[in-house]
């Protein structure tokens, strides 16, 4: 098998000499492609776990790892799709799904939605493969978020479902809402949302929120964005999503394998100019704004 290995230790990461930015471009042992190795008396359906990324470098270090050990333990087929995106506009947490979706919606009978920063810690939080749309993160065990509809953090659902509903809306640039608008479309599909049950955790260790406190979400609100994003979104969806892969690279931390699909949205500024709310024009260059790709 073709290797190329670049070394990366604490010590880099910790060095003067060589700062690691929120820019920085990643890299790790570069393998030829291939799949996590099928787990002993694994299940017959395969998980994709479909993780949105941008520049959260500490937190993907520690996430690969865990999340791959936690689910084998569950004897889960499953794969981890970093979904970083590249382009100059604020990030977009549902069209990156949309996108990751429909790059592997093939090979996978259902994915989970799943932030990087949020680590199950109960081994009774199952991956198995969901009959109904499974929101693994509930409000009554999630660390921050508690309100009846949430359905954001870590939400399981089958392909036949996902198709059903669209996927998510596109409409959603910057922080927030995104999963509100899909709790909505799951309702009105008639598909019920199931939670985690006999927990005996909580909110307080259920799961480990990794998120820095340091690092400021992106609430900014402009042109109509308020409005547009309080409604339902009947308009945009899987079928209507515009992007461009870059790139794919397949990479390991601490011998664990996962996939970053490099991701360029498409913003219409004409229907969400909200993609940037410093624009001045419907033209935005985003040559210099881009965030960088990982190699």
């Amino acid at each position: 098998m073709f290797m190329i290995t670049v070394i990366l230790s604490i010590k880099i990461l910790n060095s003067d000499d060589c700062p690691i930015t929120e820019h920085t471009v990643i890299r790790y042992v570069a393998k030829t492609p291939g799949r996590t190795a099928k787990p002993e008396n694994a299940s017959d359906h395969r998980l994709a776990l479909l993780v949105p990324y941008r520049e959260r470098f500490e937190e993907l270090l520690e996430f690969v790892p865990y999340i791959h050990n936690f689910i084998n333990r569950q004897h889960i087929s499953h794969d981890i799709f970093i979904l970083n995106q590249v382009d100059g506009y604020r990030f977009n947490r549902a069209s990156l799904i949309n996108v990751g979706y429909l790059q592997v919606k093939s090979s996978y009978d259902y994915i989970a939605m799943h932030d990087v920063d949020l680590l199950p810690l109960n081994d009774n939080l199952s991956y198995a493969f969901p009959k109904q749309p499974y929101h693994l993160a509930a409000p009554n065990l999630h660390p921050r978020y508690h309100y009846a509809k949430f359905i954001g953090g870590i939400l399981l659902i089958n392909r036949e479902q996902f198709n059903l509903v669209d996927g998510l809306s596109n409409n959603y640039w910057g922080w927030g809402l995104e999963d509100d608008e899909f709790f909505v479309r799951l309702k009105e599909a008639n598909l019920n949302i199931t939670r985690p049950e006999n927990i005996t955790t909580g909110i307080n260790n259920t799961f480990r929120h990794i998120h820095g406190k340091e690092r400021k979400r992106d609430t900014v609100k402009c042109h109509n964005q308020r409005e547009v994003t309080r409604k339902r979104d009947r308009k945009t969806g899987l079928h209507n999503i515009k992007y461009e892969v870059t790139s794919w690279k397949n990479m390991t931390i601490d011998d664990v394998p996962f996939t970053i699909i490099n991701i360029k949205l498409d913003c219409d500024f004409n229907k969400t100019p909200w993609c940037n709310c410093t624009a001045k024009s419907n033209t935005v260059t985003n040559k210099n704004k881009e965030t960088k790709s990982l190699k």
